[in-house]
């Protein structure tokens, strides 16, 4: 570990941060960006103990940027962690996403609660024009982003490692400009070149992801790309046997090259059930009879930032969501500040918490209300409706599906 410290010290530069009123949220894009990508390959080291968070590669993607030019800073407070780009001179406001990692997660499981391990992450950046600081971000005790680390990027004298392939993408559904459009990569784990089959199942997974709303109604908002590639996705992550994830994510970027991805999906050529997703990193999901609901249930986490409402006490991090804090994710609650979530959206007299309801149907949602159970324990976590999307491949409920409007305008405006 001291070596890690030791790397994490060189790069780590002293910063007082602004009031957020002082950054604003209107950048002008081409006056602090070049139009390209940034890629910051990341490793985190750490257990639940602590850890450390450092850059190891930084990267010229040579591909235009493919992220909204107007929404530039994250008005979501979601995500465990947050990446923040501020002008060097200044200190102004010019980026910010938030996202999560599978570290998160491990450091909740009996082997993360000491073992220590290495992680890797990768952040997409639109380019400088010049000098900035790049914050990377975690979350306290008390559940508030701060500064772990802040790095100088200085455009031609930061040395830049690696060469990015320019790419193609094997098949494709493109509807416009990708700065306006939401762009979501195929990644197509296991498949042979050129075959029917594969074009087949390209297809397919547009089809099951505009099949729910509330994509089908935005399919011209999106830009689907598929991509053959090794995304070292493989089952039983985390001790789960269904939870297929990568850890990998250098090696993931790499068979993206330059194409665009707000978001990712790897695709497993295999029909075994299971999948996984991580809140703006990627999504998994395989080919299996399910993979209409898998699929975009993964994406719910993925794009959308969405907890699991269903119970499942019997996994290492059953008590995730059981703190002395809201959980960050919109659709669940454990009324330490319901008001910040969808009490708004409640029916007058709607009692809190809300009784079940043994009448609705498993295919329905029902009535909006606050129903215990959810977040994977049985107790003290409620969700919006009987049935969703994120509990047991129902539709989605209008909780979570204004959370997927809501993100789903950020990437096309």
């Amino acid at each position: 570990m001291r070596e890690i410290m030791y790397k994490a010290k060189i790069l780590i530069v002293a910063w007082s941060l602004l009031p957020l009123a002082a950054w604003g949220q209107d950048v002008d894009f081409d006056r602090y960006f070049t139009g390209g990508t940034l890629r910051l390959d990341c490793l985190r080291e750490g257990s639940a103990q602590g850890d450390t968070v450092w850059v190891e590669h930084w990267i010229d993607r040579r591909s235009d940027w493919f992220g909204s030019r107007t929404q530039l800073i994250d008005p979501f407070d979601n995500g465990d962690y947050r990446v923040e780009m501020r002008d060097a001179e200044s200190g102004r406001l010019l980026y910010s996403r938030g996202y999560s990692n599978l570290f998160r997660e491990y450091r909740d499981t009996p082997e993360g609660k000491t073992a220590v391990k290495r992680f890797e992450e990768v952040l997409l950046l639109p380019m400088p024009r010049g000098m900035v600081r790049i914050a990377l971000q975690k979350r306290d005790k008390e559940m508030r982003l701060f500064d772990q680390a802040v790095v100088a990027f200085n455009p031609g004298e930061t040395p830049l490692a690696g060469n990015i392939i320019l790419r193609d993408a094997d098949l494709y559904e493109i509807h416009g400009d990708p700065s306006v459009k939401l762009d979501v990569a195929f990644v197509m784990q296991g498949f042979d070149a050129d075959t029917a089959y594969y074009n087949s199942t390209c297809r397919r997974m547009a089809r099951l992801l505009f099949d729910k709303e509330p994509f089908r109604s935005h399919r011209d908002d999106f830009n689907l790309y598929f991509i053959r590639g090794e995304a070292g996705v493989d089952y039983n992550a985390l001790g789960s046997d269904r939870y297929a994830m990568t850890f990998n994510l250098f090696q993931l970027h790499d068979v993206l090259g330059d194409t665009p991805c707000d978001h990712i999906v790897i695709v497993l050529n295999n029909e075994k059930y299971g999948g996984g997703a991580i809140y703006n990193f990627y999504s998994v999901t395989s080919l299996h009879s399910m993979a209409e609901y898998v699929l975009v249930h993964e994406l719910g986490h993925g794009i959308g930032g969405l907890a699991d409402e269903y119970v499942d006490e019997n996994l290492s991090y059953a008590d995730l969501h059981l703190h002395a804090h809201e959980p960050l994710e919109p659709n669940i609650t454990n009324l330490v500040d319901f008001q910040g979530k969808w009490q708004s959206m409640l029916p007058a007299e709607t009692p809190i918490p809300t009784p079940d309801r043994a009448d609705v149907p498993r295919t329905e949602c029902g009535p909006l209300g606050v129903y215990e159970g959810a977040g994977y324990a049985d107790k003290g976590v409620y969700r919006p409706v009987m049935h969703c999307m994120m509990r047991d491949y129902a539709p989605f409920c209008p909780v979570c599906s204004r959370r997927l409007e809501e993100i789903i305008s950020l990437y096309t405006r």
